[in-house]
């Protein structure tokens, strides 16, 4: 067959596949804008999962019912509008110190530390405040009255004391005791008790040597605790400590109210 008659012949297929083609083109464009003004056919025909079918000026309603909040989160925010008001009327303090006693406060959240320098060494006075409050004193049951008064609630932090003089520490493992009402044979009435004592060059390791306060010999027991009392632990000392620390956990306290309530509040 001749060349002349071989593109005579192809002349007709190739137009009929362009119009094949050109319908196929203009099909899909006419079923894209259809999706675009349809969502919901959209995903009917695609099966994409993630298309939203409910848009109202460029937002999606299903987020918008998503974020309302919950009938618990409404009965908790307005508990806690009253309970903030209520903690904030009892709040004695509402600036915290920056000095205790003469030890600068440093505090990380939960964690505070008073520090004192002097030429020769440095001391410090480390706590946290977390599960650190009680009340003061037993509630006195009056069977007459409707509610009990109950004790002042108080922290009374567990705290370390470390003397630094170069690379090397002596430190003290202390807590804090209520003094009995009961009069006591000896005339001390310490508000804290020496629970360990260590001694360690640089860094603290888990595998450093520190032994029990309650092993120790009397004698030795009694100068240690004239050793803290030289360096300004003393029962007075932690007498402020302890309202400083129960004004600083009831402060963070209000604000862990504040934002549970921020939380499951509506936006």
């Amino acid at each position: 067959m001749s060349g002349l008659i071989k593109n005579t012949l192809k002349l007709p297929i190739l137009k009929s596949a362009g119009n094949v083609f050109g319908r196929s083109q203009k099909g899909a464009a006419r079923a894209r804008s259809m999706w675009t003004a349809n969502p919901v056919l959209h995903q009917k025909e695609t099966g994409i999962k993630n298309v939203c079918a409910l848009h109202t000026n460029g937002s999606c309603l299903l987020n918008k019912a998503a974020a309302q909040p919950t009938a618990g989160e409404r009965e908790l925010a307005d508990f806690l509008n009253e309970e903030i008001a209520a903690e904030r009327k009892l709040q004695k303090v509402k600036n915290i110190p920056t000095e205790v006693d003469g030890f600068k406060v440093v505090l990380d959240e939960s964690e505070v530390s008073l520090i004192k320098t002097t030429p020769s060494e440095t001391i410090e006075v480390n706590f946290n405040i977390n599960h650190s409050v009680d009340t003061d004193a037993e509630p006195e049951i009056n069977p007459n009255a409707d509610k009990p008064e109950l004790g002042e609630m108080k922290s009374k932090p567990t705290f370390e004391v470390e003397i630094k003089r170069g690379a090397q520490t002596l430190g003290f493992t202390c807590t804090i005791v209520t003094p009995s009402a009961e009069p006591q044979e000896s005339d001390y009435n310490d508000l804290f008790t020496i629970d360990e004592v260590v001694m360690y060059d640089g860094e603290w390791k888990d595998n450093n040597y520190a032994v029990s306060g309650e092993v120790l010999d009397g004698t030795l027991y009694d100068l240690m605790m004239n050793l803290l009392e030289d360096k300004g632990i003393t029962n007075d000392f932690v007498e402020k400590v302890i309202d400083f620390s129960t004004a600083y956990e009831h402060s963070k306290y209000i604000s862990l109210l504040e934002r549970v309530q921020k939380f499951v509040s509506p936006k």
